[in-house]
């Protein structure tokens, strides 16, 4: 059974979903059908991804009740308010279906715009076009801002999160607003799967690194969207629950710790 996350606007979101980053239109289909069928109740996907029509196809194949659908808005042109009602738009028409999570992709803080698209978010969610609002790749600065000048708190911070880049300090601050961690390469892109220690750690409990890895996420009292197109991948990385890791465990992986990022720091894209 999914573990579900509560959100403070009153929805929960599956723990575990999985993301369609860099996952070609042509295989994207049956993917989305095969994660589905796995057992995944949470598909993370967004415009920049230029794959949502073949989203919309997985879904008109599937069973569409209960899963949460997440679209993301790119802004490179424009964050105005405008831009964004486009893009919303747009994500819906291509999905075919409604928006269940509608997050802003990046802050592009050096643009000093993000507070207005925030605005616009918060506007589309009371006019009840979209359950739930989120941000991916805001550091705790960008979502203090948010706080301080909407008094709206997002529901989710996606960002890039791994026993190299645990954000501890990120986490705890969202905890203190009742904000989700979902962690994006939460497997370092496969960088972490050869490293002794989880090696070790997988071993002693009799799984593959990579639920090891997802293992630790979930204990941490986050969210995660491990990434694959193989079906029997798919429900591997789902397959995490029958197993639990020790406080030794879990100590063994905070030693980890590095701060290596393997995708972009939220203040160099603008």
């Amino acid at each position: 059974m999914q573990q579900l996350l509560a959100l403070n606007d009153g929805s929960s979101i599956p723990a575990l979903g999985f993301g369609l980053y860099k996952v070609e239109p042509e295989v994207t289909t049956d993917v989305v059908v095969a994660g589905v069928e796995a057992g995944y109740r949470l598909v993370d996907g967004a415009e920049f991804y230029h794959n949502e029509p073949q989203v919309g196809e997985a879904l008109r194949r599937v069973d569409r009740a209960g899963l949460t659908v997440t679209s993301k808005f790119w802004g490179e042109e424009s964050q105005s308010r405008d831009a964004v009602m486009r893009a919303f738009d747009a994500s819906e028409r291509n999905l075919g279906t409604h928006v269940d999570v509608y997050m802003i992709h990046w802050p592009r803080a050096a643009r000093n715009q993000f507070v207005g698209t925030w605005r616009a978010f918060v506007e589309l969610r009371d006019q009840g076009r979209v359950r739930t609002i989120g941000v991916s790749n805001f550091t705790q600065a960008h979502v203090q801002r948010l706080l301080d000048e909407t008094g709206v708190a997002p529901a989710i911070n996606q960002v890039e999160s791994h026993p190299w880049l645990p954000q501890h300090d990120l986490r705890a601050f969202h905890a203190q607003h009742g904000i989700v961690t979902q962690a994006w390469s939460p497997l370092g892109r496969g960088r972490l799967l050869e490293d002794p220690t989880l090696v070790r750690i997988a071993a002693e409990h009799g799984v593959t690194v990579a639920q090891a890895i997802i293992r630790w996420h979930l204990q941490l009292g986050g969210a995660a969207i491990p990434k694959s197109v193989n079906p029997d991948r798919l429900r591997e990385n789902l397959d995490v629950f029958g197993f639990r890791l020790t406080d030794d465990d879990m100590a063994a992986v905070a030693g980890l710790e590095t701060g290596e990022r393997t995708g972009s720091h939220p203040d160099s894209r603008n």
